[in-house]
């Protein structure tokens, strides 16, 4: 990258997502390694800092900016469920979206798998803002029994959404650094009433929910109601204009055909998510949902060749290998060139710790670029 794309290392809300040091003119060796001279550095700096306090000043990224980059990788909560992100969870009146807030709150926290799903632990608050304590005691009870859940919080009130509530969650999340999921039941209880009817307000509401699990990396369920009407979409039944979709990263539609079926549908749909559709029952007992059927099998990634060589590479006995990109593509005999190594790597390092369990670090400093690799897990 040149003087004129590279601003990470001044900028430091790019820098917390960055795993590799951003310095100017990249020198590129016949073999494909970086060399980054640092003569030149504090000259660069003044410009970029100037540069940077221009009102004038636009934060761009190139493509090759984002193709050497790493970011941080974002597991979701429940595998083929929950992705990391905000999502709309809607039903009709009480037709059991509280108990099914309560049951992924329950799954999350404790890492129990959810309808054979794989759920990823993490603490869990649970803004339950239509009921209050006594009658979550009952309803926890009912479900559960006694197996409490140590990392499921719960609240009954609550600030309002630009009075405060965004405070009171990032406090929360300041005091639980691993938080995983804020819950907010419901999206009305959170408004202040103005502008609620229009596009512009359904997405500001959903937006300003929205930045703060994209700063803070966490999900957020917000529970809202379906409209009256019909639809064939069951997504176009969801109350209010399509702001509020369109501002977040999906949604959950819960639905019966009849208020009295222990019978469901939980139609799926987002950015990181593939639709789905998934048929539930609500156990007449315990009232936990149950998972009857999927209808559409979870889409996989087709193998691939390199990620597998790195995979290979690794061993029980050989947890760790570190070295430049024409080192590696020599170890692996993948017969790529090394920046082509370098770029695969960087787009699939979240794919390659999620599958394998490797974890990859890409660095460079006036010796070249070097690449780590870590098994973390089996």
């Amino acid at each position: 990258m040149n003087n004129e794309k590279e601003m990470t290392a001044v900028n430091t809300s790019a820098a917390t997502e960055v795993q590799q040091s951003s310095q100017p003119d990249n020198i590129i060796t016949e073999n494909g390694d970086e060399i980054k001279p640092f003569d030149e550095d504090y000259d660069w700096y003044q410009r970029e800092i100037l540069r940077q306090i221009d009102p004038a000043y636009l934060e761009t990224v190139t493509m090759p900016d984002l193709y050497n980059t790493v970011y941080e990788r974002q597991s979701g909560l429940i595998d083929g469920l929950l992705p990391r992100g905000t999502y709309l969870f809607v039903g009709s009146p009480k037709v059991g979206k509280s108990f099914m807030m309560a049951q992924l709150g329950y799954h999350i926290s404790t890492g129990e798998p959810l309808w054979n799903y794989k759920v990823h632990k993490a603490p869990v608050l649970y803004f339950a803002l239509e009921d209050d304590y006594p009658r979550l005691q009952q309803r926890l009870y009912q479900m559960f029994g006694t197996n409490e859940a140590e990392d499921l919080y719960f609240a009954t009130q609550s600030k309002k959404l630009g009075d405060g509530l965004e405070t009171q969650i990032e406090g929360f999340i300041n005091a639980h650094p691993k938080t995983g999921l804020i819950i907010i039941d419901t999206l009305k209880r959170i408004r202040d009433g103005a502008n609620e009817c229009s596009y512009a307000g359904d997405c500001d509401s959903v937006a300003k929910l929205k930045a703060i699990a994209d700063k803070r990396k966490v999900s957020m369920l917000i529970v809202h109601h379906t409209r009256k009407l019909p639809s064939s979409d069951k997504f176009d039944m969801i109350s209010g204009t399509n702001g509020l979709l369109g501002a977040a990263d999906g949604a959950f539609v819960l639905s019966k055909k009849h208020r009295t079926d222990n019978e469901a549908v939980l139609d799926i749909t987002g950015r990181d998510q593939q639709d789905m559709r998934l048929k539930l029952t609500r156990n007449i007992n315990s009232l936990v949902w149950e998972l009857d059927s999927v209808e559409t099998e979870l889409w996989k990634q087709p193998p691939d060749l390199i990620l597998e060589k790195v995979s290979q590479l690794l061993t029980a006995d050989k947890a760790e290998w570190t070295g430049t990109p024409t080192q590696l593509c020599e170890a692996l005999i993948a017969g790529v060139k090394p920046n082509t190594m370098t770029l695969k790597l960087n787009v699939n390092a979240g794919r390659l710790y999620d599958e394998y369990g490797i974890k990859y670090e890409n660095t460079r400093s006036h010796e070249g670029r070097k690449i780590s690799l870590l098994r973390e897990s089996a």
